[in-house]
């Protein structure tokens, strides 16, 4: 780790912070985190380039050198990138694969000609729980959208009805879950043990993802009672293909690189030998680079082959998942090096020392400093990175378990109240023709459930764990 040579911040983390200190990065860190919400939201600035000015004025009002602050940050994004990345590209790729072959279509089709009119919301937020585990949430949106819109005009459903529980089960799968890029950089920054933080961001997931679907989705209909409209469905990715894989393979494939690192921390918890042999097999199956991989490669064949993909086409599908993931990389690797330079300058650790003496959790401070930057930048991964670099002290000396909550908490933090700050607010006002206030009683309240119930579960988890 690079440390700002500043004489008044700590170089040696062990050493308290002076209160002249904590005033002054106290003042960094809110012209920092000002300067990149105000190039965001008001002269609407692309996130990458917003970040890096963000991580400049921050060491420069700390009294930081200028060099030493580039420094920090190209440390940071450089590690972020190499640590997630990779994750991020292989899981672009087998979301591409499997919208692409009909896969996601096939899941979708086969739930819905299963489910009556009474548990179709039910199946809507099964759906976007299986199909937005790979995907990212905006491919999500538009795989899925065309399916709500025909159930909800095919069984004369409110669109509400239909729509929230897919939407819930995709946002959901965004802030907690990963490989999805908020959670892995989390993960990274808190040295989470992500197995572990995959298994409980499913116990957390699960009740989070019903509240905030199906059971609001009953007054969210009430309250916006409007129909599909007719100019909005799009064509599904596999109207065009003669075949597309089965349901049971499709699902096998999907959920293949989390079975493999569920097993993986399984098998930690249980033997917890490092020298194990068996141990150590399944800390190489059970890591996300192979786990992903292998999942991509076996796509390939049980996706790609199925649908009738030559080998050409497997190339050429692979090659256009890694054209909308670059924004992505360079938000998330930005984010990471404004992070360094958050923890380079001493920001984590004054955290640390201030909060000490507070009478709040941890956890709950994590989730109101996402809620915070979540508001302010309307962007969930900026909130979930920058969140998470300033809390990382704070998992030095927590359990495996406790450490993954912290991840699970900031997560759930960066999902509160999406509104116009948001890209993903104005994708489903469209893609569902509503006003501004309908999508704030709709959409909004459900981004904010899913957060404070998120929250819920992550304290009440941390009683027992």
């Amino acid at each position: 780790m690079t440390h700002l040579s500043v004489e008044m911040l700590a170089a040696d983390a062990t050493e308290p912070i002076t209160s002249a200190g904590h005033a002054q990065l106290g003042i960094a860190v809110l012209a920092g985190i000002a300067v990149i919400v105000l190039l965001i939201t008001k002269f609407k600035l692309h996130a990458f380039l917003s970040l890096i000015i963000g991580s400049l004025v921050l060491g420069a009002v700390a009294g930081a050198p200028l060099d030493k602050t580039i420094t920090s940050f190209s440390a940071g994004l450089g590690t972020t990138v190499a640590g997630t990345g990779v994750l991020i590209a292989l899981g672009a790729v087998l979301g591409k694969l499997l919208a692409d072959s009909g896969g996601a279509d096939q899941i979708v089709d086969t739930i819905l000609a299963r489910a009556s009119g009474r548990m179709m919301p039910w199946a809507m937020v099964l759906i976007a729980g299986i199909v937005g585990l790979p995907i990212f949430f905006e491919v999500g949106i538009v795989l899925l959208i065309p399916v709500v819109l025909l159930v909800a005009k095919r069984g004369n459903f409110s669109l509400m009805r239909i729509g929230i529980p897919a939407l819930a089960g995709l946002s959901v799968m965004h802030g907690l879950i990963p490989p999805h890029p908020g959670p892995l950089v989390a993960i990274d920054a808190v040295g989470a043990n992500l197995g572990v933080t995959l298994a409980l961001g499913v116990v957390v997931a699960i009740p989070t993802a019903i509240i905030a679907g199906p059971v609001f989705s009953r007054y969210a209909a009430r309250w916006v009672d409007i129909a599909p409209p007719e100019n909005m469905v799009p064509q599904r990715p596999s109207e065009d293909l003669e075949k597309r894989p089965g349901f049971g393979v499709t699902v096998a494939t999907v959920l293949l690189p989390v079975v493999m690192m569920l097993a993986k921390a399984l098998v930690d918890i249980v033997i917890d030998d490092p020298e194990n042999v068996t141990q150590r097999i399944f800390d190489v199956i059970g890591s996300p680079l192979i786990a992903l991989l292998t999942a991509v490669l076996v796509a390939m064949f049980t996706l790609g082959r199925a649908a009738g993909f030559t080998r050409g086409r497997i190339a050429t599908t692979v090659e256009r998942a890694f054209g909308p993931i670059a924004g992505v990389l360079l938000i998330v690797g930005a984010g990471g090096g404004f992070k360094q330079t958050l923890v380079d300058s001493g920001v984590g650790q004054m955290i640390l020392e201030i909060s000490k003496d507070w009478n709040i959790s941890a956890l709950l401070l994590a989730w109101l400093i996402a809620v915070a930057i979540r508001l302010a930048t309307g962007s969930a991964t900026v909130a979930t990175i920058s969140a998470a670099g300033l809390v990382a002290p704070l998992a030095a000396d927590m359990s495996t378990t406790h450490g993954a909550l912290l991840v699970l908490a900031i997560g759930s933090g960066s999902l509160f109240f999406s509104h116009v700050n948001d890209a993903g607010f104005w994708m489903v006002k469209e893609y569902f023709g509503m006003s501004v206030g309908q999508t704030l009683k709709t959409w909004s309240v459900m981004e904010t459930l899913i957060s404070v119930v998120g929250i819920i579960c992550v304290l009440l988890l941390s009683l027992v764990l």
